[in-house]
């Protein structure tokens, strides 16, 4: 079977869902590739580089789509693309099928297999086909870079011959993959970093990464997540709360970068006028949302504009298109995994098998059905914690009893054990000579004083093994002494060495504890 990218056709867009390096890959599959010329000139991919991979370069994309059995590639088709498919044809592109019902009814009518790389689900074993994500992250980069070049100061604070510097405070709202790549960003240039997310679970991983989390002195819990790993709507009092926290700090900060998406949904407005009006002039707002209307309201997609009071106010729609050989190495390592679970034998043969719950859940249209919406995941991205079951609060006559029965218990395993001891002696000493028998009751008293002496040592200033071990030391000096005096040279010797032995096993013991003891000192 073979694969094939086309060029992309939407106006502006620079990325290829192929690349050389991935070819390479899909080859090893027991895939052909085909690639239509120039496919990847805008992401520096030129096609002398794919014929070097193996890669077939065809002259136009009606040819490739007549040639190809699995076609690749990163925008949604156009309807003029869809017409080029036919039943047993693959297609393999970001879809959205929510907000293309027509251009889904139409992929049905071809009878071709849509996989929306949109819809993979978000679950551990598909994060290597997490094309979202992939390209989310470059999203979250870049757009710290595009407010340091409308911003009109450093990052990071410095201290010079001319003046003192202050660094620049930017505020990520939404701590998603996007959120998150723009903390990181935002930190390592030196920025004071504040984030938000309406999921607290997310507040470590902010922290983690040398953010502030902007918490919200808000009476009822709110947990913002929703299956999927993705956020969910908020209640209008939480939000309001929201909005007068941002309102709180519009003032302070410089740039502010928002990324709130829920899925399905157009987006929230967070960053509103009078949050734009109360910026400092100079500031910078980067909207990622801009595509599903925006998160601020002076959003303009596609467009940078600028307040009345100096605000820059950036709603670009194409990041990842903008750092398009990162993007089409991503995107295109996302394809190629995609394409591995959907050739499970290596042999150049496509699969889909829909029990599958990656394969089933990124399905949109299937042998001319169409199975939008999938089922819900089987596993949730973030598991909901279970409510801890409060202990019974026992009253006086139950903790008495309790207590009764305990001490019943305990008697009568020591007083079986008592009477097994009597009758095992009782018949050890009903054949075993005398000379043996004061012997044994000596070793017996022993092993019980040993015991004793060593598990009730107190550990205050050792560790536990240390206590017990100089504890063991100890009765061994002990023992030894009382053979000092013996009238057999060999066990003079014997006791000798092990009191010097033993001596040096507790001295050690002490300098071990000095040595840890002073590391808890203040020089």
């Amino acid at each position: 079977m073979k694969i094939g990218s086309p060029r992309e056709i939407f106006q502006g867009e620079a990325r290829v869902a192929m690349t050389p390096d991935s070819a390479v890959q899909l080859k090893k599959l027991g895939y052909d590739c085909v690639i239509e010329t120039g496919a990847g000139k805008a992401a520096g991919f030129s096609d002398d580089a794919y014929r070097a991979s193996g890669v077939e370069v065809v002259e136009t994309a009606a040819a490739l789509f007549a040639t190809v059995d699995v076609i690749a590639k990163v925008r949604p088709p156009e309807p003029a693309e869809v017409e080029r498919l036919s039943s047993g044809k693959t297609l393999i592109s970001f879809f959205y099928p929510a907000q293309n019902k027509d251009l889904l009814e139409q992929a049905k009518s071809t009878g071709a297999n849509v996989i929306a790389m949109d819809m993979v689900p978000r679950i551990s074993r598909a994060q290597k086909m997490d094309a979202l994500s992939s390209m989310a992250n470059i999203a979250g980069y870049r757009s710290v870079i595009e407010a340091g070049s409308n911003f009109g100061r450093f990052f990071t604070g410095q201290v010079t011959a001319a003046g003192k510097v202050p660094p620049a405070k930017v505020l990520v709202i939404g701590a998603g993959v996007a959120g998150l790549a723009a903390i990181g960003t935002a930190t390592s240039l030196g920025a004071i970093t504040y984030a938000f997310d309406v999921r607290p679970e997310v507040a470590e991983q902010i922290e983690s990464m040398g953010a502030e989390f902007v918490y919200l002195d808000f009476a009822e819990a709110q947990d913002g997540a929703a299956t999927g790993g993705y956020a969910a709507p908020s209640s209008p009092e939480f939000r309001e709360k929201q909005l007068a926290k941002f309102r709180e700090l519009a003032p302070e900060i410089d740039i502010v970068i928002t990324t709130a998406l829920i899925p399905g949904r157009d987006a929230p407005k967070l960053w509103l006028a009078d949050m734009v009006a109360a910026m400092k002039p100079g500031s910078v707002v980067i909207d990622l949302a801009a595509e599903r209307g925006g998160n601020c309201d002076l959003t303009v997609p596609d467009q940078k504009i600028v307040s009345d009071n100096g605000v820059t106010v950036v709603g670009y729609t194409d990041f990842p298109s903008r750092m398009a050989a990162q993007s089409s190495t991503l995107y295109s390592t996302n394809i190629r995994h995609m394409m591995t679970d959907l050739t499970p034998a290596k042999d150049g043969k496509l699969v889909h098998n829909m029990e599958d719950d990656v394969i089933r859940g990124a399905t949109v249209t299937y042998q001319g059905e169409i199975t939008f919406p999938p089922p819900p995941p089987k596993i949730k991205a973030i598991a909901a914690a279970k409510p801890k079951e409060k202990a019974k609060e026992l009253t006086p006559e139950e903790k008495r009893a309790n207590e009764i029965a305990a001490f019943k218990a305990q008697t009568k395993s020591q007083v079986g054990l008592l009477v097994v001891a009597t009758l095992l002696l009782l018949f050890v000493g009903a054949y075993a000579p005398e000379s043996f028998m004061g012997h044994f009751i000596v070793f017996v008293l022993a092993c019980f004083i040993g015991f004793s002496v060593i598990w009730n040592v107190s550990h205050s200033l050792h560790t536990p093994l240390m206590a017990v071990t100089n504890a063991i030391s100890g009765i061994v000096i002990l023992g030894a002494l009382l053979q000092v005096g013996s009238s057999n040279w060999l066990v003079v010797i014997l006791a000798s060495l092990s009191v010097l032995i033993a001596t040096i096993n507790i001295v050690g013991g002490f300098l071990v504890t000095r040595r840890m003891l002073a590391m808890f000192q203040k020089s």
